[in-house]
């Protein structure tokens, strides 16, 4: 089989506007940020009810796509590539990252002290509510973001027989004979920054919680050159596994992942408060199905207190931003399954997960909270993210065991978001990639390269935080991209599938 050839055009011009807006972006910081923090602020509130009805309409389709007649669908011939256990490592790690690993410690102790529905703050129904925002938001409505765009992106690929790992190429159902021209470039184009951005973000929630954790098993100070260390190891770890390829590196560090994240929830599940873990998971899980509806449609028009643009919306807004991308890997390694499988899949494998770390963690961070063991809202307050989740960790039993497990499972889920995304960016930057081929060794080396030279350079500097905000804005125009996909799918399934008279 021929190598699989780069497109000139996306790599070098996705280079360049990646390289020209970053340095403007960190050069103008000062002004940058609150721009573009006020202009986050009026997506969120502008298009709350957008984004809402656009998550809770995904999964409606999705349903029924997955139980009408298309669910039986098969995405390429053969037997499944991967087995299912490998394939649901690998959609489970690309999506979350480190992401989990934080937010189901931090994320309930925020919600005890900031309460929706204008709940009286830490008191016995915010404690309630904690954890099942925590649920909701990690859930079927993230998955559902994620994916829908897999679903199109498989079809196109496997069904159509359109040799490209591309936004433009899934897209082309709605666009026409624009997806081939500079529309499409411009579509890809921005795919490849809301990708960047997003591991940005991934990068400036983990590293600094990563390098608190390490400053405290070896009782140093964290500092930046600590980060951009973390960084380096990461590097290593993600760009080797990207040069060995999808099956040999990304699908065995995808099960290791998996395995080490299971063994400390089980752990923690075992060592922390298991009764109150299962009771408190149980009540919180019911909440969440109860008022599921409520909560997809919260937008608090009337008190205005900002928790569902601030949360929910934001949180919508993020997930649709890296999409594309999560859409494009999901894609590539699901032949030989069909749409249902696709469907139930994912939405099981990432919700599932999500809920199993959120309640075990989320639990086992509130009881420490509720029972007056550690004042984990003052030291949120306090001394942030990074030094609360060290100050969780050690008071687990064997503590000095746990903190370098942690630190090892931290930098594998890094290293994992960071080597699927290499794969994709040079995906979208080849010109064709048929069933079988992988982009060329040395163009995923090129771009793992560049997202090193970028998260450390934005680390040293303090602009990782615009790059992050920059990527969620990247939303907007990605939602036109889900409405486009939804008119593409519907047209080529009535044109491929004709009813039978």
């Amino acid at each position: 089989m021929k190598k699989a050839k780069v497109d000139p055009f996306i790599f070098w011009t996705s280079i360049f506007a990646i390289a020209i807006v970053t340095v403007l972006l960190v050069i103008n910081r000062s002004t940058a940020e609150p721009y573009l923090d006020n202009l986050m602020s009026s997506i969120t509130f502008k298009m709350d009810w957008a984004f809402q009805f656009l998550t809770f309409g995904l999964f409606i389709i999705l349903v029924w796509l997955a139980f009408s007649r298309y669910g039986n669908i098969k995405l390429g011939e053969g037997k499944p590539e991967f087995s299912t256990f490998s394939w649901g490592t690998m959609l489970f790690t690309a999506g979350m990252g480190t992401s989990i690993m934080y937010w189901s410690m931090i994320e309930p102790i925020t919600y005890f002290s900031g309460p929706p529905f204008g709940v009286e703050a830490e008191g016995k129904e915010a404690a309630e509510w904690a954890l099942t925002y925590g649920l909701f938001h990690w859930g079927i409505s993230a998955w559902s973001l994620y994916a829908f765009p897999a679903v199109v992106i498989a079809y196109t690929y496997f069904v159509k027989k359109r040799p490209s790992l591309k936004m433009s190429v899934a897209l082309s159902g709605a666009l026409g004979k624009y997806a081939d021209g500079w529309i499409g470039k411009l579509v890809d184009i921005l795919v490849i920054w809301s990708l960047v951005g997003g591991l940005g973000t991934s990068l400036g929630l983990g590293v600094p919680m990563v390098s608190a954790v390490v400053a405290s098993i070896l009782g140093i100070e964290q500092t930046l050159t600590l980060d951009a260390i973390i960084v380096i190891c990461i590097t290593i770890i993600y760009s080797a596994s990207a040069f060995i390829g999808l099956h040999k590196g990304i699908r065995r560090l995808s099960d290791i992942n998996v395995y080490l994240a299971l063994a400390l929830a089980i752990f923690v599940f075992i060592a922390g408060p298991t009764l109150f873990i299962l009771t408190y998971f149980t009540n919180s899980f019911g909440m969440m199905i109860q008022n599921f509806a409520m909560m997809s449609f919260y937008t608090d028009p009337i008190a205005q207190s900002g928790f569902p643009q601030g949360w929910t919306v934001f949180y919508w807004a993020w997930f649709a931003a890296t999409a594309p991308f999560m859409g494009l890997f999901v894609a590539r390694i699901s032949r030989g399954r069909t749409i249902r499988q696709l469907i139930v899949h994912m939405l099981l494998w990432g919700s599932i997960g999500g809920w199993i770390y959120f309640g075990v963690f989320g639990g086992y961070s509130m009881n420490l909270q509720l029972q007056d063991i550690l004042p984990l809202n003052e030291i949120l307050n306090t001394s942030g993210g990074p030094a609360t989740v060290v100050e969780i960790l050690n008071t687990l039993p064997l503590s000095a065991i746990v903190l370098p497990f942690f630190v090892i499972l931290a930098l594998i889920f890094l290293s994992t978001s960071m080597d699927s995304a290499t794969y994709i960016l040079s995906a979208i930057a080849t010109k064709e990639l048929k069933e079988g081929q992988e982009p060329a060794r040395w163009h995923r080396m090129v771009w793992g390269s560049i997202l090193a030279i970028i998260s450390i350079s934005l680390l040293l500097v303090g602009g990782l935080r615009v790059v992050q905000t920059s990527a969620v804005v990247v939303s907007v125009p990605i939602y036109i991209f889900y409405l486009l996909l939804i008119v593409s799918l519907l047209k080529w399934l009535k044109q491929d599938f004709p009813k039978q008279q």
